[in-house]
């Protein structure tokens, strides 16, 4: 899997991944404690409502960036970003009111939705080989995973010789830091063949996205990711301290076994989608999810919880990271910043749904009742996703074009007959393909 890093862009394009979580994870342990100290016993409300504001930032901001990225060079549009994220870092020790958190958290958050689809949509312009893209990818999973636990770690051991609003220079250092390893590299930056208006560069990967069968799958596949995904998150801690009164250490352990099972399913994934289908591994992932959550509602105790949170952390990765290579083969490269974005939309509007589930069901109903729902939820998506993702996917297509003039380049050498040109060629959607071809 490591072999991917001989390629220098892409390993200096890591390397900022992994510098700038590790930043983003010191900002959240100390953004917590920030609460704490403005708003004390109401900090979960300041918290919340900061959660809010990133997931508004991340379905809104997304698109309508992408649109505007089309017009920057990558690269510039990367660093710039970054700049911000670190100039908003430095800020945030010197706020004094609860409302300026929110200003400063959706200026970053908003940085970040541009960020983070704008990188990933480069990935596979710098490694075209798939293999090698699908070892990036599982190599992505494992540095979120690494930073989930890594993160808090180091905080603990920083705040022992440092206070709290110091955490923020490791998170400003960590975004100039990433800034500075993009710079070093120089990035593909595919341009549009044609000028777009400005609604159709901020709609084009949503129309994209909904026009293209596995991408649909992929929409049901990411709300039963979410489904299970927030049943951990946001529950995680009132099973351990409320339900089984355990300490703050088995919270965290219980979090660990979720990421460990993601890491170890992301390691053997490179050589899993070398036999398997996408579709097949991702609904096996999805699959265990939902077996998984049901199963929830028979954990009595600690021991229990443990083995079901590794488990759910494999059908994560399993659903989840191979979801850039179903992106990679549905756009052209023009095109995939703004495809990246709407799945990067999408899939936290997935979240902006469960989250809530999950934490009001649970205060509420129970968490029994709110593992049977999330459950049936994720349920309901799978068998979605396996009625709209044709097991029959492949890459080529055989189609007709009956609306382009004889002389159009595009039919060059294709079929001709009374309805107009076939041809066969790699499918993907775009201003000669408007909609995917009619099985059969």
């Amino acid at each position: 899997m490591l072999n991917v890093l001989a390629n220098r862009t892409y390993r200096h394009l890591f390397l900022a991944q992994v510098i700038a979580l590790v930043g983003t994870g010191l900002a959240t342990v100390a953004l917590g404690l920030l609460a704490y100290s403005l708003a004390g016993a109401d900090a979960g409300a300041v918290l919340g409502t900061a959660l809010a504001i990133k997931m508004i930032a991340y379905v809104g901001v997304a698109p309508v960036a992408a649109a505007f990225a089309e017009r920057l060079p990558r690269r510039t549009m990367l660093v710039s970003l970054d700049l911000i994220r670190a100039a908003v870092a430095l800020l945030l020790p010197f706020v004094t009111e609860v409302w300026q958190v929110y200003v400063l958290i959706f200026v970053l958050q908003s940085a970040s939705a541009a960020f983070t689809p704008t990188f990933q949509a480069t990935i596979p312009d710098v490694l075209p080989e798939e293999k090698e893209y699908t070892r990036a990818l599982s190599l992505s999973r494992l540095a979120y995973d690494l930073e989930s636990v890594v993160s808090p770690m180091l905080a603990a051991a920083l705040l022992t010789v440092i206070s709290f609003h110091s955490l923020f220079a490791g998170t400003v250092i960590g975004f100039l830091a990433s800034a500075a390893l993009v710079v070093s590299v120089v990035l593909p930056s595919p341009k549009a063949t044609e000028r777009r208006g400005i609604y159709d560069r901020t709609t084009r990967g949503l129309r994209i996205y909904l026009a293209t069968p596995r991408l649909r799958g992929l929409l049901a596949i990411n709300l039963a990711v979410a489904s299970a995904s927030a049943m951990v998150i946001v529950n995680t801690v009132v099973l351990v301290q409320a339900e089984f009164s355990l300490t703050q250490r088995a919270t965290a352990l219980a979090l660990a076994a979720f990421g460990g099972g993601s890491m170890l399913a992301a390691l053997a994934l490179p050589r899993l989608l070398d036999r398997l289908p996408d579709r097949q591994a991702m609904l096996c992932g999805a699959a265990i999810l939902v077996v998984g959550v049901g199963l929830g509602m028979f954990v009595g105790n600690y021991a229990m919880l443990l083995p079901l949170w590794f488990a759910l952390g494999i059908g994560y990765s399993l659903a989840q990271t191979p979801s850039g290579r179903l992106l990679r083969r549905s756009s052209r490269p023009e095109d995939r910043p703004a495809l990246f974005a709407a799945q990067f939309a999408l899939s936290h509007a997935c979240w902006l749904i469960t989250y809530p589930i999950a934490g009001w069901l649970g205060a509420r109903a129970g968490l029994p009742f709110t593992f049977a729902s999330l459950s049936l939820l994720g349920a309901v998506a799978v068998l979605i996703a396996v009625r709209v993702w044709p097991a029959d996917d492949p890459q080529e297509l055989e189609h007709t074009h009956g609306d382009l003039d004889a002389n159009h380049p595009h039919i060059a050498g294709a079929e001709r007959f009374a309805g107009g040109h076939r041809h066969s060629h790699a499918y993907v959607i775009d201003n000669d393909h408007t909609q995917w071809p009619r099985a059969g």
